[in-house]
């Protein structure tokens, strides 16, 4: 009896997990291709992360007049190039529940006459949520002036350090992220449109078209990138407003980065343009961009959201590099590359390390981006292994 027993629990659980195993199938059969691509993705944990870092960053960049503890214009000639404040729960009246930051006293070097900053353990500021400072419009509509964080005697809190101006860094790198993270999809979405286009009507309708787009291609590709960006941007009137010059800027990185997605785009056109849903279609009578558009772009749009992705970072370094020389954005407007100018010399990383933060999200943001490219291209064939 107990034999008997053994084999119907055994009989039993092989049951269940057959089930188990033909309603899993069942589940993948019925998906759809995006919900493949997510279940994909899903399982690579470092693409899953660098997501979250970028929700985070796009987040700061939308919020950024909240989130940041002051305006970014806001001076002080008393904390020039003044260091990093550190968020202390210990002091010396013993451990405090509430953050806060201690105060400084500046002098100068006897021998090098630099300013150098000690910490004033007499003055201690508590750091406070939800306070009121600098006035800012919201989203550059909603009039408001509560910031996320800062001090209740209004004290520049300087959690990054001040720069040579006295300014905040860490409210001018979230300012900063509005330009630098947008620049990079606005013409991303640019090239995409123009790759798509011109990659789509090559392959799709080849001969004379095609060599024309090509040959195209090669003589852009043929030119030399960084001397085309400073020549390009250089030739941008100077009396234009600062968007007028991001505008220009986008339109410039766009105009250049759109050969190698219309490459790709133009052999998987060569591919597709045989099958029978495509031949079905123009059968029919079906327009060509109409082809490309329904049936074709989207067969697809796995490999496209994956290059889009890897091509976001390409853009940012390209808008800090031109921004770096001089010849992109330029003061008053709020870049990381224009913030990286600070930092050009020597003495700056010397005396003010903290002013190559910049630097730091460009890397942080551009890895992100980085991995989660990766993790698009591997989920594009949801069935590989």
């Amino acid at each position: 009896m107990e034999d008997v027993s053994v084999v119907q629990d055994g009989e039993n659980h092989t049951g269940l997990a057959g089930a188990k195993l033909q309603a899993s199938a069942e589940r993948v059969y019925t998906a759809s291709q995006a919900q493949l691509v997510w279940w994909k993705f899903r399982k690579h944990k470092v693409a899953m992360a660098s997501l979250w870092i970028l929700v985070v960053l796009y987040t700061i960049a939308i919020f950024c007049e909240f989130l940041a503890p002051h305006s970014p214009r806001r001076y002080s000639a008393q904390y020039v190039n003044a260091p990093p404040r550190a968020v202390r729960f210990a002091g010396e009246d013993g451990i405090s529940l509430r953050p806060f930051v201690y105060g400084y006293t500046s002098g100068r070097d006897p021998v090098t006459l630099a300013r150098v900053y000690e910490i004033d353990r007499e003055s201690v500021y508590p750091l406070r949520f939800f306070v009121r400072g600098d006035p800012y419009k919201l989203l550059g509509v909603i009039p408001w002036d509560v910031h996320l964080m800062g001090t209740s005697e209004n004290v520049p809190l300087l959690l990054w350090g001040a720069d040579e101006l006295g300014r905040d860094v860490m409210t001018r790198i979230v300012y900063g992220a509005r330009i630098s993270l947008s620049i990079g999809l606005v013409g991303v979405f640019l090239s995409l449109f123009i790759g798509i286009l011109l990659g789509g009507l090559s392959g799709y309708v080849g001969g004379f078209v095609d060599t024309i787009i090509q040959r195209v291609i090669e003589l852009l590709r043929s030119l030399p990138a960084i001397p085309l960006w400073l020549m390009l941007a250089a030739a941008l009137p100077a009396d234009w407003s600062p968007v007028a010059t991001y505008f220009g800027i986008t339109v410039i990185l766009s105009f250049l980065g759109w050969t190698a997605l219309a490459r790709v785009v133009r052999g998987r056109f060569i591919s597709l343009r045989e099958e029978d849903f495509v031949l079905a279609a123009r059968l029919i009578g079906a327009r060509r961009l109409y082809v490309i558009r329904k049936h074709m772009v989207p067969s697809f749009a796995s490999h496209l959201i994956a290059s889009v992705t890897l091509s976001v970072p390409a853009m940012i370094l390209a808008e800090t590099s031109l921004s770096f020389l001089g010849v992109g954005l330029q003061a008053p407007v709020i870049s990381w590359g224009v913030l990286m100018q600070s930092a050009q010399n020597l003495r700056s990383v010397v005396q003010a390390p903290w002013l190559l933060l910049p630097g730091g999200a460009v890397v942080v943001a551009v890895l992100a981006f980085n991995f989660v490219g990766d993790g698009l291209r591997d989920a594009a064939d949801p069935f590989s292994q």
